[in-house]
């Protein structure tokens, strides 16, 4: 997805100042909460008036053909004919319109600083879906924007902006149809407590899907400021999204205030929210409040086993929505191992009766609930097309027997840390063609005698075989799939090295297609492997090698040499040296976007060397601590 799109007949003229390129990923949780980070970025424009006239052979070709070529550009190559435009008049008319042809930009990849999103948001026209990373920004620059053509605004980490402003955002943007805003728990708690919704949510009388996100920090600290969010919403809400929530206050809302006066209950489809605890009465009250719910994603936390918690009687409680399709009901397991210990295979039994429409289910944390409980769904809804499962202890091989046999087209199944499957159960689960996701993470006991079956995967595109006992044999009859497999997980595996690589990457299959690339907690891995995947992969963009304390200096200069690589993780690769550091400058690196370099020498050339990194490639971010690929889920828990 480009960070661009074009969907406008007729242009104006603007010229064009950003580059970047538009990969979003699902991230990974971060770890600590100290953390030394590096985010910046910077552009200088071409002139949009400087021109130089003549016949040169540009003036010659065709503009209409200019517009065609520069529409099936990266982004990153057009934001450097935009600054070469001054060079031909036809060149900077053609670039002009290409960029003032889009109708939607997301920026969310870069932290961008003021002065570049201001270079940036002149040369564009009225855009109507905007996607920000709000870091570094300031309310002046998003206000100038903003406005009534604006129809979806999604601004994460924008705990940096004024209260006065986010409240603004209604009356600037009265038809928006999507408002997502996401803050941070840590960084500064009083800017968070100040927020006022009102002011946002009451001018927009067309919203539709709303979602806040408070990211960190206890979920006691800052539910009691989204209570007022439900008396604010419009009547035409259809998907809302609160994190955290209070379980309690969410109840004694839905159950004090009657249905009819609710405008939003007769529109609202989906739902999600994080709460302190799942409790049967909450599950029952929203379930009858909410007659059209189609989608119900709910997580909890609790910080210890509580009496009133899931049970069976809440489960049998679903059975009310007609219309739900998907359900996602999580346990986070971030600071107690505490489970769903009241819900058993009754309940499932009840909920495959009822809800035989479901598409997707994700379900974590019950660990009373066997095989004949899950078993039941699968074979009750023949609709279901995604099936995930994460931390279930009784969960076995039984549950995928002649899987295949019942007619449905189950597409992404996600098995995590469900340590009782073995390679039998995914003998299973690969019978069923048409799968094109396939997740493993966690499963201890899958070994290479079913590789073969996986390899059999026509469809398949993403696999994680993270922690899972295969060898560098079974490298060897992966390495035969024919998917457009786009990103493999080998993380953990101990019994891979460098051998089992070449020989999965022979099929040049794999690696004309292969996109992501963890290889992390390894030991197996060296140089040698780094050098093969990047001779191989000739379209990988992403690369994780974490822990693998073989890694050295060599290996960053092959992937700097590499054109293409935006994310590359070497955390705790403790091979590596001081004079790394060096291979960040340019010209290695050729559209390097980030790099994690905690725990390694790298980091002791301290704040005057990331400096100098900073001045010579503005877009880079680099982090010191343990964050997964892209901070994406760590970022509040830094302090920039």
């Amino acid at each position: 997805m480009d960070i661009f799109k074009n969907t406008r007949k007729k242009p104006e003229i603007f010229s064009k100042t950003h580059r970047g390129e538009r990969e979003r990923e699902e991230g990974k949780n971060g770890h600590s909460v100290m953390a030394y980070k590096r985010s910046t970025s910077t552009a200088v424009a071409g002139s949009a008036s400087a021109t130089v006239g003549g016949d040169s052979l540009l003036e010659k070709i065709p503009e209409n053909l200019l517009n065609e070529i520069f529409l099936k550009l990266e982004p990153e190559t057009l934001s450097s004919l935009s600054s070469l435009a001054c060079v031909s008049r036809i060149l900077q008319s053609s670039v002009n319109n290409v960029l003032s042809s889009f109708s939607s930009v997301d920026l969310s990849a870069f932290s961008l600083d003021t002065q570049t999103f201001d270079g940036i948001r002149r040369k564009l026209g009225n855009i109507q879906k905007i996607t920000l990373d709000c870091l570094r920004l300031s309310d002046f620059s998003i206000r100038n924007l903003l406005g009534p053509d604006v129809e979806e605004l999604i601004l994460l980490k924008c705990s940096s902006l004024s209260c006065r402003f986010l409240s603004s955002i209604g009356r600037t943007c009265p038809n928006l149809r999507v408002l997502t805003l996401e803050f941070s728990g840590f960084i500064d708690k009083s800017s968070v407590f100040d927020l006022n919704f009102r002011g946002s949510l009451e001018n927009c009388r067309s919203l539709e899907s709303l979602k806040i996100k408070i990211r960190g920090g206890e979920i006691n600290d800052y539910s009691f400021m989204l209570l007022g969010i439900y008396h604010l919403l419009p009547k035409t809400i259809k998907i809302l999204k609160l994190q955290p929530s209070i379980s309690l206050d969410t109840l004694v809302f839905f159950r004090t205030i009657p249905i009819p006066h609710t405008t939003f209950s007769q529109t609202l489809t989906q739902i999600s929210l994080v709460l302190d605890t799942i409790t049967d009465l909450l599950l029952h009250t929203i379930t009858h409040s909410l007659p059209l719910l189609t989608d119900l994603d709910l997580k909890d936390q609790p910080l210890s086993d509580t009496s009133d918690d899931l049970s069976d009687l809440g489960i049998q409680s679903l059975i009310h929505c007609k219309n739900l399709t998907h359900l996602s009901l999580i346990r986070i397991r971030h600071h107690s191992s505490t489970s769903f210990k009241r819900t058993t295979d009754m309940g499932f039994f009840l909920l495959s009766e009822g809800c035989k429409q479901l598409e997707s289910v994700r379900l974590s944390g019950f660990s009373k609930v066997s095989d004949a409980g899950f078993t039941s769904i699968l074979n009750s809804c023949s609709n279901l097309k995604k099936f995930e499962i994460q931390n279930t202890y009784l969960l076995t091989d039984l549950t995928f027997q002649d899987v295949s046999k019942v007619p449905r087209v189950l597409e992404e199944v996600k098995l995590v840390s469900c340590n009782s499957i073995t390679s039998e159960g995914v003998h299973e689960i690969a019978s069923c063609s048409g799968l094109k996701i396939l997740d493993l993470f966690g499963c201890k006991s899958v070994a290479d005698s079913c590789l073969g079956n996986i390899s059999k995967l026509r469809l398949l595109t993403s696999l994680n075989l993270s922690g899972a006992d295969v060898t560098d044999s079974g490298m060897v009859i992966l390495g035969k799939i024919h998917a457009p497999i786009t990103f493999l997980s080998l993380r953990g595996c101990k019994r891979v090295t460098d051998k089992g690589i070449g020989h999965l990457l022979s099929n040049r299959n794999i690696g004309n297609n292969l996109m992501a690339l963890d290889l992390g907690h390894m030991p197996g891995i060296t140089d040698s492997g780094v050098g093969i995947v990047v001779d191989s992969c000739i379209g990988l963009v992403e690369l994780c090698i974490r822990n693998c304390f073989h890694v050295t200096d060599v290996s960053m200069k092959v992937l700097g040499l590499k054109g293409g690589i935006r994310r590359v993780d070497v955390y705790n690769c403790s091979g590596l040296t001081v004079g790394c550091f060096e291979l960040l400058k340019k010209p290695l690196f050729r559209g390097l976007q980030w790099i994690g370099i905690g725990k390694t020498r790298v980091i002791c050339v301290g704040d005057d060397g990331f400096d100098e990194i900073h001045r010579e490639r503005p877009w880079l971010t680099i982090c010191a601590d343990g964050c997964e690929v892209g901070c994406h889920d760590g970022w509040q828990f830094h302090k920039f």
